[in-house]
């Protein structure tokens, strides 16, 4: 089965470099720990102002994604008729001269050494974007240093014309700026920023949410904007992130700023529900990290509601840091104002424990080994109009647990993230690594 993934990943591949190298589309590459998928959404919604823009979907993200989104398919998946039709259309577009997106906005994830230059013996940069950097696939890399290398090679190969558009405020991020040749552009929260903002207004009350609203600030001129579709300040990142994009390509504040009212969060990505019984449901369910984790905990404690709850799986690919990394997150848990925390997960129990010794109530702290055992027992565990947090690594399958918040309100196809019919139709299983992690403690 490998071996057919590795055949397929050269065979897309040779075809999307002969694609790029026919039609040379502007390209705007994102890459980072966190946020990429929402800077994605974002810039994607401000360059078609101006551009035919192609963005990629979904977690097209890797080898076989980033392929994919270049020849304009979606994956073929176990059907080789399907796969040799993908051919066959790539071959009509390199024979004949055919309308192609004049931008390309490329999800760039990186998972092991070596990833970002695999990317980039195929994809020349326009302008790179990177979000931030934290300790997803540590496992993989040792020390955010090494991620941080990886990721920072996009931004080194960017042209002199190009742009790197970088957060200010990650330590890690800004130290790039030091190795391109590309003019640099900053975002972030920090006044040295060179993108930032203030006059941050939030409505508190989960039952009257209006979403964020904020001035922007760049080379003395300030705007306002708004977002009335999000509610996590974090994604704050990924709106300046996309107005630098603008900027860089000569667009006005203002009408970047029309563009980005429409920007909305992704399933999965701290995004608000009406669950059953009037409860408020945060979906942050696609993937958890320690630093979107306290992000989610950040807008938690921002919001008033009459009961705050916490559904949190275990974080994934965090190597021998794993333990250390969910006993931290007690502390910042304990200052959000949640009253009830249920935990899921072989990593969560050390979070359990460590709550425990931080005086957190044992009535008020659950914990169950995996989705399965703690979707049988939530109904028990919320109540009505309760304001309900569900985080977890994507192999947790913690969206189930919001489907089951929601009950009949919703067709979670449309507002859940991975609804495939085969995602869905595929049991949970344990991740490999919590059998080698029981291993190592024997």
């Amino acid at each position: 089965m490998m071996q057919r993934k590795k055949i397929l990943e050269k065979i897309l591949h040779f075809m999307a470099k002969n694609v790029l190298a026919k039609y040379h589309p502007f390209v705007i590459g994102v890459t980072g720990s966190v946020g990429k998928s929402s800077t994605k959404e974002a810039i994607e919604l401000v360059v078609s102002k101006i551009f035919s823009v192609r963005k990629a979907e979904g977690n097209y993200n890797n080898e076989i994604g980033i392929a994919l989104t270049i020849l304009g398919e979606k994956s073929g998946g176990t059907s080789l008729l399907a796969w040799l039709l993908i051919v066959l259309r790539w071959c009509f577009l390199m024979l004949f001269r055919r309308q192609y997106p004049e931008a390309l906005v490329l999800e760039m994830g990186i998972d092991r050494p070596k990833d970002m230059d695999y990317f980039l013996s195929s994809i020349s940069v326009d302008i790179g974007v990177v979000t931030q950097i934290s300790s997803s696939h540590l496992e993989f890399f040792g020390t955010l240093g090494n991620i941080a290398k990886e990721k920072g090679k996009m931004i080194q190969s960017l042209p002199e014309s190009g742009f790197a558009i970088l957060n200010f405020d990650d330590k890690y991020v800004i130290r790039m700026q030091e190795k391109t040749k590309a003019k640099v552009l900053t975002y972030g929260f920090g006044e040295g920023a060179m993108f930032h903002i203030d006059n941050l207004l939030f409505q508190r009350d989960v039952k009257r949410i209006e979403g964020l609203s904020f001035k922007l600030n760049y080379a003395g001129k300030t705007i306002p904007m708004r977002l009335p579709r999000v509610v996590a300040k974090h994604h704050i990142g990924a709106v300046l992130g996309a107005t630098a994009v603008g900027t860089a390509l000569k667009m006005n504040l203002v009408e970047i700023a029309e563009a980005l009212e429409n920007f909305e969060p992704l399933p999965g990505r701290m995004r608000l529900l009406s669950g059953k019984n009037m409860m408020t449901l945060l979906d942050d369910t696609y993937n958890a990290s320690p630093s979107s984790t306290l992000s989610a905990l950040e807008t938690v404690k921002d919001l008033m509601a009459p009961r705050k709850v916490f559904i949190f799986g275990d974080m994934l690919e965090l190597g021998a840091e794993s333990r250390e990394l969910h006993t931290a997150l007690g502390e910042y848990i304990i200052a959000s104002g949640i009253q009830i925390v249920v935990l899921v997960g072989v990593y969560a129990h050390f979070l359990y424990e460590e709550l425990l010794t931080l005086g957190f109530p044992g009535r008020q702290l659950h914990w169950f080994l995996d989705v399965n055992m703690t979707e049988e027992r939530i109904d028990e565990i919320v109540r009505e109009e309760d304001l309900i947090l569900i985080k977890g690594s994507r192999g947790m399958r913690m969206e189930k647990i919001t489907e089951r918040l929601l009950g009949d309100k919703e067709n979670t196809s449309d507002v859940l993230c991975c609804q495939s019919p085969s995602w869905k139709e595929r049991p949970f299983r344990e991740p490999e690594e919590w059998q080698a992690f029981k291993n190592d403690e024997k």
